[in-house]
């Protein structure tokens, strides 16, 4: 084929393309996109990467006509949308839990409030001081009403002392986790999927599995306090993040779970014993939420 030709061959292809094949384009382009973005940083993404490789030996086998290749490629792939739901099962779900949560399907502001925020801040600070393990599940979107059953239900209100007692060693309801709902403590000593897979770090132990393992099914956070060292941690969509300092710990959950009229600067030192707070230059004042009034 001359180059004559293939010039022609594209102006035959220009000449026949419609606005409706750049929008098809462009839509793929951005699923594409978003896949990629969505499963960076996942397991998913080595499965994917897999899933390319077999794609690339299945063009080669065509061009070198490898037949027998060829056809086992083909029904391998062939049968591609029950293998993806089989492998991306978790990933699948996540996905379509946000596609639902997008504020046209639910309107529900974030919660808990500012002042839960302030509550977990106090317990979490303390029980990390004290070494004092725990586990705390703070539902979104996606209900936890099957691990919920697992537990005790409580549907009390959040206060930094009732989260000690719960969590405080040799207690009926320390072992387990706590689920919050909304503004309550729904449930306590809840059992929760571990994360299953082999090559975690063996130094994460079962609350921080259990953390990882609730991530991977629903668009919740989890904060673990170490029994062992008092650290804390916080997992989110199958990631876990360690050695969060109290500040950061603040940060994640004001900026997800505080409503926007009550996102104020949640630093800062306060100017007296009666914690009145610091005024800022907008007129908020603000607050040292892992601090009590000593």
């Amino acid at each position: 084929m001359s180059l004559a030709d293939v010039l022609a061959a594209i102006q035959t292809g220009f000449s026949q393309f419609r606005i409706q094949d750049l929008v098809d384009i462009l839509i793929i382009a951005w699923v594409i996109f978003k896949l990629i973005r969505f499963t960076t940083n996942t397991r998913a993404s080595q499965v994917l990467k897999g899933v390319g490789v077999l794609v690339l030996i299945f063009i080669l086998s065509n061009v070198f006509n490898l037949i027998t290749v060829r056809y086992l490629l083909n029904s391998f792939l062939v049968s591609g949308i029950v293998v993806a739901v089989v492998l991306f099962q978790p990933e699948l779900r996540r996905a379509l839990e946000r596609i639902g949560g997008f504020r046209i399907f639910n309107s529900q502001k974030d919660t808990p409030s500012y002042a839960i925020v302030k509550q977990l801040g106090l317990a979490i600070e303390n029980m990390s001081r004290r070494r004092v393990g725990a586990l705390i599940v703070l539902e979104r979107n996606t209900k936890l009403g099957d691990y919920v059953q697992t537990g005790t239900i409580l549907d009390a209100e959040i206060t930094d002392a009732l989260v000690e007692n719960i969590f405080e060693p040799k207690t009926p309801l320390h072992d387990g986790a706590v689920i919050i709902r909304g503004e309550r403590i729904y449930a306590a000593a809840c059992v929760l999927p571990l994360f299953d897979d082999p090559n975690i770090s063996r130094e994460l132990g079962t609350r921080h599995r259990a953390a990882l393992g609730i991530s991977t099914v629903s668009d919740s956070i989890t904060i673990v306090v170490s029994e062992e060292t008092g650290t804390i941690s916080y997992a989110r969509d199958g990631s876990l993040i360690r050695y969060i300092d109290h500040e950061k710990l603040e940060e994640v959950l004001n900026a997800h779970f505080c409503p926007p009229q009550e996102k104020l600067q949640l630093f800062g030192k306060k100017n007296d014993e009666e914690g009145k707070g610091e005024e800022t230059e907008n007129g908020k004042r603000k607050f040292r939420l892992f601090k009590r009034n000593r």
